[in-house]
């Protein structure tokens, strides 16, 4: 299983790359926003710069499929072309993949609320469908049911596409994602914080560091 951050804010990807295994970085508009952008294209520049040979996961804006090609051309020109450029599944968006696919690039087809959605992106070639977990539940559409559904076609068809779950609001529904299915998972940096703030982890460290302490004096190896 593979995780990824769903954050754009510098200082919280530069940590927790240092700190989680971490294959890549994943944003979107409301992403961006609240990082306190200045200029799209080095704040693009930035994130690249920061995530290194990390996956890099970019959404377009645009609605139509050439205004969707435009971007993507902005995109991979300023982050570079192993950028994964994230599509709606959409109308438009899927002849986009197709397009972006014949092209060389690499996509992320975003917004997948239903397994017939995924089963079409994949379809098209994307690299990556991205299932929103949170917001699925909260539109009453079970999200693990599309995500085992998605998985099963995968691995029936032997297709190279991957499911990378985001949207989520707990690590419940994290674990819950991997066990249906999900090869991938994108989650924010407080999320990520959350994995490990266990009280019991923190109680049985210190219980470890009080007994060799004990045992032979000193608080640690050397």
């Amino acid at each position: 299983m593979k995780i990824l951050i769903d954050d754009a804010r510098p200082r919280r990807v530069e940590h927790a790359l240092a700190v989680f295994p971490l294959l890549g970085v994943t944003t979107n508009p409301t992403i961006l926003r609240a990082a306190e952008p200045s200029d799209f294209a080095s704040d693009l520049a930035r994130l690249r710069g920061l995530a290194g040979e990390r996956d890099l996961h970019v959404q377009v804006v645009a609605r139509d499929t050439d205004g969707m090609l435009r971007e993507a051309r902005v995109i991979r020109r300023i982050a570079g072309e192993r950028t994964l450029i994230k599509i709606p599944t959409t109308a438009a968006g899927l002849p986009a993949i197709t397009a972006l696919k014949a092209q060389g690039a690499r996509v992320t087809a975003t917004a997948v609320y239903s397994t017939a959605q995924g089963l079409l992106a994949a379809a098209a070639g994307a690299d990556y469908l991205a299932p929103y977990v949170n917001r699925m539940s909260d539109a009453d559409i079970d999200p693990l049911r599309v995500i085992a559904a998605l998985r099963e076609d995968i691995d029936r068809e032997g297709a190279p596409t991957r499911i990378l779950a985001a949207s989520f609001k707990n690590v419940k529904q994290v674990t819950d994602a991997v066990a249906a299915g999900a090869h991938a998972v994108t989650v924010s940096a407080d999320l990520l914080d959350s994995m490990l703030a266990l009280p019991r982890v923190s109680l049985a460290v210190d219980a470890f560091a009080d007994d060799f302490r004990e045992a032979f004096g000193a608080a640690e190896i050397v």
